[in-house]
């Protein structure tokens, strides 16, 4: 791992910003959009008719809470996979990027960075709205962008990795449908996974997002000692992802 130089990690985010300013509108609508008809159909649909609380919680507090891990998800696994796609293999952004003084290294940094921050964003909008519907403002709901940015970041180096290993543009629906549906269903969201099988408990207990919403609940319902191990074991994905992003592009783009 070599010294990133934060003058073209920089440049590269202002690139960014500078375009997300021409197409915001689109992708904070889909980003925001999807994960609230979710909290609204479920939390609204299921809360009405079947489920009156989980552990505790009104059932639309619980998957309102919930859903900020599937606004995550949405917002950073899937635009770094087709963007990241499109700019390497259409646009040739990369080839001119690269031109610069910028390294592999600082690209693949910048980019997750940048797609980090955009989701810790989009992820609070399903806390916020659950306001609405009873959710008490707790000091913890404070560390929500911090548990999103950290758990963005690994989505984030996940879609850079898989649009540097797969070969056509169409190949991400086997990605969507083996690991991001999975993952968003297994996560606790909608249910608590302690109703799973034990094998699939364990398996869930593997699930970054399911990390994610247990922090989050914890930030809004009280915090437990085990969560600084879930935070712990996000920073660790995040890291590991970033390494593995990185040297997936640089095989990718340097022959």
């Amino acid at each position: 791992m070599r010294r990133l130089e934060p003058a073209a990690i920089a440049g590269v985010m202002s690139r960014e910003l500078a375009n997300f300013r021409t197409y915001w509108r689109g992708t904070t609508f889909s980003s925001v959009l999807e994960p609230l008809v979710y909290l609204l159909a479920f939390g609204l649909g299921l809360g009405a008719t079947l489920v009156d609380e989980v552990e505790g919680v009104p059932y639309i507090q619980f998957v309102g809470t919930g859903m900020v891990a599937t606004a995550v998800i949405f917002s950073s696994a899937l635009p770094a996979m087709f963007g990241t796609f499109v700019k390497h293999r259409f646009q040739n952004t990369y080839d001119a990027i690269l031109a610069a003084p910028v390294d592999v290294e600082e690209l693949v940094t910048a980019e997750m960075l940048w797609i980090a921050i955009r989701s810790a964003v989009y992820g609070c909008v399903p806390l916020i709205v659950t306001f609405f519907w009873g959710l008490e403002p707790a000091p913890g709901m404070l560390l929500v962008p911090l548990f999103a940015f950290v758990t963005a970041l690994g989505f984030a180096g996940f879609g850079i990795t898989m649009a540097a290993t797969v070969d056509k543009i169409d190949q991400f629906n086997y990605v969507t449908a083996l690991f991001v549906t999975p993952l968003f269903l297994v996560a606790g969201t909608f249910f608590p996974i302690s109703g799973l099988p034990h094998g699939v408990q364990l398996v869930a207990e593997l699930n970054p997002l399911h990390q994610l919403v247990e922090l989050v609940r914890g930030g809004a319902f009280g915090f437990e000692p085990n969560d600084i191990g879930r935070f712990a074991f996000l920073v660790a994905v995040a890291f590991v992802v970033w390494r593995f992003a990185i040297s997936r592009m640089h095989s990718r783009l340097i022959d």
